[in-house]
Parts: structure tokens; sequence; C-alpha cells
């Protein structure tokens, strides 16, 4: 089954919007339907609620997600030697990249610019925006 790390910018893009339509609301739908599996972490997971709350997303949607993600995620331990420098820009970052290769992810959903200087791809882990990775989840994950 294909795994991916979803990037903190794609969930706040999927509960903040108004178009039921929308690609990042589309793939929480398709990851709830067990279409895929989340790949998170501890250090993840608290970036996410904290931006979730920052953004005004009601408490109760948050609770929902993050027991979602505990329930249907896959959870990877990160130790310190697990983060390496690798997006100079946003130190932050490489968090989340140490997520996806440590957690054997096939891609990192992201709409956050930092990641080009990537190319694309990191250690085996596609990097692609929320509609690229919607198209892959479509074709069956190729």
């Amino acid at each position: 089954m294909i795994k991916a790390v979803l990037d903190t910018n794609v969930v706040i893009a999927a509960h903040l919007s108004n178009n039921p339509g929308s690609p990042t609301r589309e793939i929480i739908d398709r990851w709830r339907a067990e279409e895929f599996i989340q790949v998170y972490s501890a250090e993840t997971l608290t970036e996410l609620t904290e931006k979730l709350w920052e953004k005004g997303v009601a408490l109760d949607l948050i609770e929902k997600y993050t027991a979602d993600l505990v329930r249907l995620g896959k959870f990877v331990r990160l130790d310190p030697k697990d983060i390496k420098r690798v997006i100079l820009d946003d130190p932050d970052d490489d968090v989340v990249i140490a997520c996806a290769v440590k957690g054997g992810a096939d891609y990192l959903v992201t709409y956050d610019p930092h990641f080009d200087v990537l190319g694309g791809e990191y250690k085996g882990v596609r990097i692609v925006n929320a509609l690229e990775f919607l198209e892959a989840l479509r074709r069956g994950g190729k």
C-alpha cells in the first residue's frame, strides 16, 4: 500500500477549504477510506495540532483528525540522528523529511516551496503537491 507524509500545510488546506471537491479534502477522504497509509512522528503530530489550532480549526475537528491519524497511520519514532540538515532555509522541514525517509514513505505531499531544492525526490521519497499526489492515487499509486 502507498505510504505518504502529508505536510502540515496540506492538512490545514483540507480543513480550511470550503470546496468539497478540493484536492486536499479528497486526499483526506481517500486516506480515511484507507487508500493509503499516512506516516507520522511525534514531532509532526505536535506541529500539526499546533498549526491547526493557530489557523482556527475547531478543536473537535483537530481531535478527530489526530485520533484518526493514531488509529490509521504508521507511527515513526525519530531519533535526533535521523534528522539530517537538508532544508537549509527552514530546518523545521528536516523533521518532515526524516519522518518520510525513516517511515519508508513513497510520497511527501506539500505546498512548501522550501522542498523545491530537493528536485522532487529525496532518498526514494517523491516530493509532490496535493494535486500530483491525488492524480497518483487515482492511478493506483503510479
